[in-house]
């Protein structure tokens, strides 16, 4: 088994909220996820630390194209890098600019700071990664494992017996609990529920979590992570069917996710690291999203 590099990004100068995993092959090191370009500073040094630089860097693998998993994909690039994402995604990084001007409804004015910048991708250095896929580095393979339900254009990828999940088996910081990221506008319960078969049906011996590092029970994680989906939607399904702005949900569920957290044992400081990497009031819209979708007969 080739070493993995677990690299903290230091989102906003939180410990173990975005991570990025480094791994030599025989075609040069590749990169699972390139993070957001306000953390591109960060990961250039640990690459350098590992002994590499960012030209070194033959391929970038994304899980999808969120700003905190591919926002700084372009760096890499144009330093020459390949990039890797599931077909429904080249288009956004090959033209940002849609994907860019639908997260600033949300985000405003904050988008720079959290995000940086995002710059289109030359179509020639994008390469589609499908279901089943073997991607061949030399003495490397992994395996494209399809995983729609938080993106329709999700992928997680296999080495050896260990998967990289991107956001499909959901965040767990340390030993902390897992939480389902359920940000809009893609979220579909019954798809993530058929990816999370998937990934036990692949029976692996871990998991590299985006949201964080590495985790040794992955039935545990991907059992609990169901129960945390119907949670979490359950929770929203009454709000939704009484029509209840959302501007008043918002704080209901924060306050929901947060008791929970409490429960579970987890200090405040503890609850902020999850924040960082799962803002708990983003999940609130796409999960109206879903249950409206789903009353529509469109999902």
């Amino acid at each position: 088994m080739k070493h993995i590099n677990i690299i903290d990004l230091n989102f906003q100068n939180v410990r173990e909220s975005i991570g990025s995993f480094l791994i030599p092959t025989a075609k040069g090191p590749v990169l699972i996820e390139s993070g957001p370009e306000s953390t591109f500073p960060v990961l250039k040094e640990e690459i350098e630390k590992a002994g590499f630089g960012v030209s070194d860097i033959y391929a970038v693998l994304l899980t999808h194209i969120h700003f905190d998993h591919a926002g700084a994909a372009w760096k890499f690039a144009e330093a020459g890098a390949r990039i890797y994402v599931h077909e429904a995604g080249l288009p956004h990084l090959a033209n940002p600019e849609k994907l860019w001007n639908s997260a600033a409804q949300i985000y405003g004015e904050d988008m720079e700071r959290l995000w940086g910048k995002m710059q289109p991708i030359a179509k020639e250095q994008l390469f589609a990664a499908n279901d089943g896929d073997v991607i061949d580095f030399g003495d490397v393979q992994f395996t494209v494992i399809y995983t729609p339900g938080h993106a329709v254009h999700h992928n997680a990828y296999q080495l050896n017996d260990c998967i990289f999940t991107g956001d499909v088996a959901g965040c767990k910081i340390e030993n902390g609990p897992v939480v389902p990221p359920c940000p809009p506008p893609d979220i579909n319960i019954e798809l993530w529920k058929q990816s999370i078969q998937k990934l036990k049906q692949a029976d692996p011996s871990c998991l590299y979590l985006t949201h964080f590092a590495r985790h040794d029970e992955p039935q545990q994680l991907l059992a609990d992570l169901e129960k945390e989906l119907d949670s979490w939607s359950g929770f929203i399904k009454p709000f939704y069917d009484a029509q209840v702005p959302t501007e008043e949900i918002i704080p209901k569920f924060m306050k929901f996710t947060s008791d929970s957290f409490k429960l579970k044992g987890l200090s405040e400081d503890e609850i902020k690291v999850y924040e960082y990497a799962n803002p708990s009031w983003m999940s609130v819209n796409g999960l109206l999203r879903y249950w409206k979708l789903k009353e529509q007969g469109r999902i």
